[in-house]
């Protein structure tokens, strides 16, 4: 179980490095193969997705986002970056909402957390 545990983070790694080098391609497959060995990987799921926004492929980015939503709802950047790829694609409306939902979950943060509102 350790080396499973190595082996994604690793990858996850290499991927990052991969990304920053613009090697988009190459640090999707990373991102792919550390999510066929923990498929709930939340940190390899968004970086894949921002590999396919970075190569300009919204759709897909979209996509994934909303994987990563249905994962784990309350994740405040997912729905900021959804509301980044719809505005990106023009869709206003969608846009809004997912950046109203995103500003939501931070109030919510913050109340738990007891800090007031930015």
């Amino acid at each position: 179980m350790a080396d499973a545990e190595n082996q994604k983070e690793e990858l996850y790694d290499d991927a990052i490095d991969a990304y920053a080098d613009e090697k988009y391609d190459e640090a999707i497959a990373l991102y792919q193969k550390a999510l066929e060995i923990d498929p709930k990987y939340i940190d390899a799921l968004h970086g894949l997705t921002m590999c396919y926004q970075a190569k300009g492929d919204l759709d897909q980015a979209i996509e994934l986002t909303r994987r990563h939503i249905a994962e784990d709802p309350e994740d405040i950047l997912a729905h900021t970056n959804l509301s980044m790829f719809y505005q990106k694609k023009g869709m206003v409306p969608e846009a809004e909402a997912a950046g109203a939902e995103a500003r939501r979950l931070d109030w919510k943060r913050q109340l738990k957390e007891g800090k007031p509102k930015a």
